[in-house]
């Protein structure tokens, strides 16, 4: 595509480095990668192959820098100025950040820039905040073993956990390194940053940002790499914590990887959404919001409402019409306006995407709409729609990852909930309905990490965001955020 921004031009005109403690470098090995435009397939940058030796460099810059106590022991307003001019130059550079994502990653330039950049920049405006609030408590022992006639003074500390290692997915680059940077950053942990080899452009030029807001030397430190790479830093005797965001095949190996010296974990993995359309659902609201649903960011979203359960009463009319609006999708660029689909991330998950379409059609799924490639360059596939499908077909059962959704009807409410929460998963789930109890109820016997009612895909950086059972450990964004990178310390004093 077209390059608009001068940044942009400049930055991937420019040799490509790795940041560790400070310093912009090359692989020790030398050894580079190409990351390709999704909408054309052609080379966008070569990228230096980050291995084991360097994951070790920039495990051994994030605990100098947190032992030398100067981030942690930062007071915490001033942290909290640093954090929040991060969030401004984000701003300043939304258009330089929303392109490079599209770019990198095929997503829309518009959606890259108002929605992840900026969402982005105010998830670091959220934990600033949260800087000047890490408090403990005062606790009042009541049956003290070692002296129970002293007084005593107990209290908790809140402190950050250490080196952290984080792995981010392709998906929401500039986004999901926002979700793992500002919160660790808040409560005094220093990292090293593993992005997707799929997309790494973005988090090198935040990278960029952190610097020029001031960001210490070693504080944060980005290698760019593999899955070599990501093993590596999991399995780092010197990583008290990782955290990581993607598949949960992987998500199994970080979890073994962390084993040594047991580390701190947290998962966000994937997901095969239910989303349930009652009968008496505004039906075109419910049609526009399962849409996107399933199509937002090319379905390429581990919460998205895969599997759409509606009411038999209205499942030929709403089928209907939800056909008519898939199809009615224009799939293109990421720097055409007008495309609501656009380019998948890679060769690799153009061939994934549609060998769910050839499964699924050998298994006896019709698709009502789409269910093949679009042209034959780039990674553009059509939106799809199936029916007709059986509970354990693999496009029924399995995360695809792509804009595919299938449509089952259902007789009552039970059905409905038992079908929903047959799935190995348990990220997200979505309802439609008008009758409030009936919301409340579903609502509590859904078992996901977040139950959206008559919305799909709404999210803030206030509410936690996790799943039951495969789908993850632990919860990012929000308060619970704020555990996940820290730990408490009991202090008993004898008076």
């Amino acid at each position: 595509m077209a390059i608009n921004s001068a940044r942009v031009k400049e930055f991937l005109n420019s040799p490509i480095r790795m940041l560790i403690d400070g310093e912009w470098v090359e692989s020790r090995s030398g050894e580079t990668f190409e990351t390709h435009d999704p909408a054309t397939g052609e080379v966008l940058a070569t990228v230096p192959k980050g291995n084991a030796e360097d994951i070790d460099a920039a495990v051994t810059a994030a605990r100098r820098a947190f032992d030398d106590g100067a981030w942690t022991s930062m007071r915490p307003n001033v942290r909290q100025q640093l954090i929040w001019k991060i969030a401004d130059l984000m701003d300043e550079y939304a258009a330089d950040l929303g392109e490079l994502e599209s770019l990198d990653n095929g997503k829309s330039v518009g959606i890259a820039t108002a929605v992840d950049v900026r969402y982005a920049a105010e998830c670091f405006r959220y934990y600033a905040g949260w800087t000047t609030k890490l408090t403990g408590s005062t606790i009042t022992p009541s049956m003290l073993i070692a002296d129970p006639a002293q007084e005593y003074h107990s209290y908790t500390r809140r402190e950050p956990v250490g080196v952290c290692g984080q792995i981010i997915p392709w998906n929401f680059p500039i986004l999901m390194a926002a979700w793992k940077l500002a919160p660790a950053l808040a409560t005094g942990n220093t990292i090293v940053l593993k992005p997707a080899e799929q997309t790494p452009l973005s988090a090198l030029l935040l990278g960029q940002i952190l610097e020029e807001a001031g960001v210490p030397a070693g504080v944060v430190n980005i290698v760019t790499g593999f899955g070599d790479a990501g093993a590596a830093l999991s399995g780092h005797d010197d990583v008290d914590k990782v955290a990581f965001t993607g598949s949960t095949e992987v998500g199994k190996l970080i979890v073994d990887a962390a084993q040594g010296n047991l580390k701190k974990v947290s998962l966000e993995l994937g997901g095969k959404s239910p989303n349930i359309v009652f009968a008496d659902a505004d039906i075109p609201a419910a049609v526009a919001g399962s849409l996107m649903g399933f199509t937002f960011n090319s379905g390429q979203a581990c919460e998205s409402g895969t599997r759409i359960f509606v009411h038999e009463d209205i499942y030929d009319a709403f089928s209907q019409a939800l056909a008519d609006a898939t199809a009615g999708l224009k799939v293109g660029p990421g720097n055409d306006p007008e495309a609501a689909v656009t380019p998948l991330v890679s060769q690799e998950q153009l061939d994934r995407v549609t060998r769910y379409f050839d499964e699924g059609k050998a298994a006896g799924a019709r698709a009502l709409v789409g269910g093949s490639r679009v042209g034959d360059s780039g990674f553009y596939v059509e939106p799809t729609v199936f029916v007709d499908t059986t509970p354990d077909m693999s496009i029924v059962r399995e995360e695809i990852f792509g804009p595919v959704a299938v449509l089952i009807p259902f007789t009552t409410d039970e059905e409905a909930i038992a079908a929903a929460n047959d799935t190995e998963y348990g990220l997200a789930a979505g309802l439609w309905t008008k009758d409030l109890s009936r919301a409340h109820k579903v609502a509590a016997r859904l078992q996901a990490g977040q139950v959206w009612i008559n919305t799909f895909h709404a999210f803030d950086n206030a509410l936690p965001f996790g799943g039951y059972h495969q789908s993850g450990w632990g919860r990012e964004l929000g308060a619970d955020a704020i555990d996940l990178y820290t730990q408490i310390k009991a202090v008993n004093i004898a008076l």
